[in-house]
Formats: structure tokens, sequence, C-alpha cells
């Protein structure tokens, strides 16, 4: 019969060598890292943890007894690898132990067994030995003289040992059978919660000559998984990765797919991984367990071309068409605004052309004493290289006017509408504005225009645009008809 040799801990000749790839699943901009603690439970993300280290196996099958471990670890995920003996040496069980000590599991397990509880009486301190009979309200204890006491306070408890099935640390159990005996470099490869990742860029406007901008990106990682990494080989990955529930997951195809180098940079390089983005940072780096670390995604752009847009509308968004709209007073007559996009194009030709993970994105400007005001911010989602960014930063405070409808003909027997509007748009500012009236065709899917005042662009199947501009401290009046068939 082949010997089971019993290791009470893996001994280990190296420091663990951690590389960690951290996913997130967080809504842009939805998490608070003033109120992190909590959401610990929910902290929408997790991490693909590998942990390399070199430990002292004997010949044959053993116990060994794998700690510093994450907490919330999904042991289904675990894999085991010797890098030194690969074939000749395999897992053939795995126990996780997570029943942690506290102190009121020390007293659920110390039921029947003797205890001394200290109590701090004004300057004294009075000790009472007995057996624990009851752990609930209370501390009651059969005394060596047969009678019964309940402590409702005490100040500190004794306890003779530490009962078996208690560990300190979460800890993988291993039945493991290794074919030669020393050093072997392994690699314990496992998904974590309680870790994530998101993205927050800082925008510095300029529009003294024209419309430039500055944008600095920083990421954001939390672990609240209950382990910490010193040390560690940092990647995130950005996409949206979709995962069965529950998760299982191949471990070994991950890690040999992940395993890719380090950046020879400080910073983070970015690289195609299937169809998301990895962003590996060139040095490694601490993730004690509780904290919140913020790194510099990539150094700043500076001086990248922008342009400020105002669109002004006052139609209702409609965008589910079920029958078509013949109530002829829905909107016939509404106030609208103006909202302030800032746009610029994220591509290399304007100092950019790296794709962006999703996050949040706020815009400072500079004022014309030099001092920096804050204007706005807005979300965005994973942007890939070459698209167009679009923040919505605020409601414009000199833009008003409204939308009228001046006539409504309709034919139900003959399936069509026609209706017309007039839409009037004021500018309160001592200078001339370029709006985009944007206009909602709202009452069925075929529409078409049959007058208008002013050029128009067809934006999308339901949206129209008029560019006009507008004279300081005046007005503009845009007028069309539309006829709905169906």
């Amino acid at each position: 019969m082949i010997p089971v040799h019993l290791l009470l801990a893996a001994m280990s000749s190296s420091a663990p060598e951690y590389t960690l790839t951290v996913y997130s699943s967080a809504e842009p901009g939805s998490l608070d890292p003033t109120s992190l603690s909590e959401v610990s439970q929910q902290l929408p993300g997790y991490a693909l943890i590998r942990d390399e280290r070199t430990l002292e196996l004997a010949r044959g099958r053993q116990e060994l007894r794998f700690t510093d471990v994450a907490a919330r670890m999904d042991p289904t995920t675990v894999a085991f690898v010797s890098l030194t003996d690969p074939s000749g040496t395999r897992v053939l069980e795995q126990n996780y132990q997570f029943d942690l000590v506290s102190g009121q599991k020390l007293l659920e397990r110390y039921l029947g067994r003797n205890i001394t509880v200290l109590q701090v009486l004004g300057q004294e301190t009075r000790k009472v030995s007995g057996e624990l009979l009851s752990a609930q309200n209370g501390i009651t204890l059969r005394l060596p003289s047969g009678e019964v006491s309940t402590l409702t306070s005490w100040h500190a408890i004794d306890y003779p040992a530490l009962p078996g099935g208690l560990i300190t640390k979460p800890t993988l159990v291993w039945l493991l059978d290794a074919a030669r005996a020393g050093e072997h470099k392994v690699r314990v490869a496992y998904q974590a919660l309680g870790l994530t990742w998101w993205a927050d860029y800082n925008v510095i406007l300029d529009e003294r000559e024209g419309c430039r901008m500055d944008l600095s990106a920083w990421v954001t990682i939390v672990n609240q998984s209950g382990g910490s990494f010193p040390n560690a080989s940092l990647r995130l990955v950005a996409g949206e990765v979709h995962r069965a529930r529950p998760a299982a997951v191949k471990m070994r195809t991950i890690t040999q797919e992940m395993m890719v180098g380090a950046a020879e940079m400080d910073g983070f390089e970015e690289s195609e991984l299937f169809e998301y983005h990895l962003y590996t940072l060139g040095r490694r780096t601490d993730l004690p367990d509780n904290s919140t670390k913020q790194i510099e995604l990539f150094p700043a752009v500076v001086g990248a071309n922008c342009r400020k847009q105002l669109v002004f509308t006052a139609a209702p968004e409609v965008r589910v068409f079920y029958a078509p709209n013949t109530d002829q007073g829905f909107a016939a007559t509404q106030r609208g605004q103006a909202n302030a996009f800032l746009e610029f194009e994220n591509r290399a030709e304007n100092r950019m052309g790296m794709p962006l993970p999703a996050g949040r994105v706020r815009v400072n400007q500079l004022a014309k004493d030099g001092s920096l005001e804050f204007i706005g911010e807005d979300t965005i989602r994973h942007t890939p290289r070459n698209e167009t960014i679009s923040l919505r930063l605020g409601t414009a405070f000199d833009i008003a006017g409204e939308r009228r409808q001046t006539d409504f003909r309709s034919d139900f027997k003959g399936r069509w509408i026609e209706e017309s509007f007039a839409i009037e748009v004021r500018n309160r500012k001592m200078e001339k504005a370029t709006i985009i009236l944007r206009e909602y065709l709202y009452r069925w899917s075929g529409w078409k225009i049959l007058e208008a005042s002013h050029r128009y662009e067809k934006r999308d199947a339901q949206t129209i645009d008029f560019p006009i501009e507008v004279p300081a401290d005046g007005t503009v009046s845009v007028r069309y008809k539309v006829r709905y068939d169906w």
C-alpha cells in the first residue's frame, strides 16, 4: 500500500508570484468609491488568480494544505499543476476549508467543555471557570461546586486550545500523488469574487482658441476578495465576457491563454484577447485585501481637437410602435431645451486611437482667469478606436424655445396623417449660436417630409436634424410638414 504523508502546511521555499486578471461587470459610473464597503457582497466583478510558488513535496500520496488563498474564491474553478513534473503530479481529491475561527464559533465548539471567563469589576479582575452549557443570551457555566451561573458581560475568554476543524485562514487541502520528491514549482489558478475595476477620465477643455482638450485616464482596482496579493502582475479585461451560472471554467485553457509576457513599460500595454481588450501593467504592484488602488491607464493626451454642440429639442422621443399615434393633441405644444455636448474623435491623427474601457468622463474648463471649473460629466461604454465619442454635459442656460402644432389633417380610412409644426428657438447669448434642432417623428414608422423652411438631415429612421444659426439675442423659426402613411 502506498504510504500517505501528512503535511500540516505547504512548505514554500520561495515567495508566491501572483498574476491577476480582473474582469468587471460594473455599469459605467455606477460605483461610488466612498461607499464600497456597503456593496462588498455584490461587487460587480471577479478575477482569475494565478499563484506560482516552489513547494517541497514527498514522493507518493500526501495531504497538502495550501493557504493564502482568497476567502471568496470559487473552489470549482481551482486548477493545480506542477511545472516541474506535470505528468507525474496530480490531485486526487480537494477540500476547501473556510470555517474560520471566531468568538462565537469557539463558544459553539466548546459546549460541554471547560473554559475560563474574565470579568472586570471596577479595579478587580474576576476569573470564572466551569463547563460551558450554553452560549445563547450570555454564557451559562456549570461551576465546580455544581451551581449554574449565567454571565451577561465579560472582558475575555480563555480557551485551553484551538478546537479541531477551525482555521485562521481559508485553506485548500489536496490529496496529492507525486512521482518524484523534492522541490516542485507549482501553479494554482482559480476564480474569486470581490474584485473589480473601472476607468475614470478627466478632460480639461480649452476654448480660448477653438476647441482643444487634454485627456487623462485612470483605472481604479478594488480588492474585497478576502486575500492579499503582494508584488502581483496585473491585467485588466475590457469587454462583455459571458459567464454561465453557476460558473465552471476550464482553468488550464484560460491559464495558458492568459500567460502572456508583461509589458516592457511601467504603464498599461493594450492588446487584443479574443473579442476583448487586455490591459497589462508593465510592472508589479501590491493589491492588499480591502483596498482601492488607482493607476494611470495611459499617458495624458494633450491638445486633442474637439467640438461643442448644442442640440435643441421639444419633441417627445418614441422608439416603439404598436399602432399609429392618431391623437391630435399628443405633444401639440411643448417647451424645449438645448443640451450641450462635447464630441471628439478617438483617432491616432487626433493624438488618441486607443480602445477606451467603459467609465465616467468628468469635464473641467479653463475659465478666463485661468482657473479650472467643473462643467459636467457623462459615461461611455467600451469604445474602440476610430469612433466618435459624444458627452452630454448639461443644459444650455441661454437657449430657449417651444414647438407648436399649426395644422393636423387625417384620413383613417385612407390610412394617413399630415401634420405641421412651427418651432421657435431663441438665443439670449451676446454672440451667435450654432444649434442642431432635433425633431423626433413619433406617430408612425412610415413618414415623408412634404415641406420644410430650412435644410434638414435624416439622422436615423425616426429623427431629423435642422442645423441652424441663431444670431445674438435673436430668434429663428423653423416650419415643416410631415405625412405619415400606414
